[in-house]
């Protein structure tokens, strides 16, 4: 009989942590719920007005650019650095390397026996934006 009022006593106490426990839960969401709804008021949900200036989802650049996927030729100096072609425009192309050795700024990209000096203008991971010069 000792035993079950012991392990009563010790159910009881979890029960009582428990409620605690969700109490606080309580009052956190609570006190959360008030400041988010003081926060935000109705302005924070009108829509834009019908002809305000939307952002932009079009090309900003100087030349439409063409996906491709052709081998390319990184030429400096007397060094020549296998490259894959992914974009082309006009003025410019982006590249991707395989190799993680370092080439300079400015070098000649041949592509299809065309060469086009060039120089390097972002770096992201393996990819190399070029503008040509």
């Amino acid at each position: 009989m000792q035993a079950q009022l012991g392990s009563f006593a010790a159910f009881r106490r979890r029960l009582y942590i428990v409620s605690l426990m969700s109490a606080s839960r309580r009052n956190l969401a609570g006190r959360f719920n008030a400041h988010r709804d003081e926060s935000m008021e109705e302005d924070d949900f009108k829509p834009a007005p019908i002809g305000a200036p939307q952002p932009s989802t079009e090309e900003q650049r100087a030349a439409p650019r063409r996906r491709v996927l052709k081998k390319g030729t990184i030429e400096f100096g007397s060094e020549a650095i296998p490259c894959t072609v992914r974009s082309v425009s006009a003025s410019g192309a982006a590249i991707e390397v395989n190799s993680p050795l370092w080439f300079p700024d400015r070098f000649v990209l041949a592509v299809d026996g065309e060469r086009r000096p060039c120089r390097i203008v972002w770096k992201k991971e393996r990819r190399l934006g070029l503008t040509f010069e």
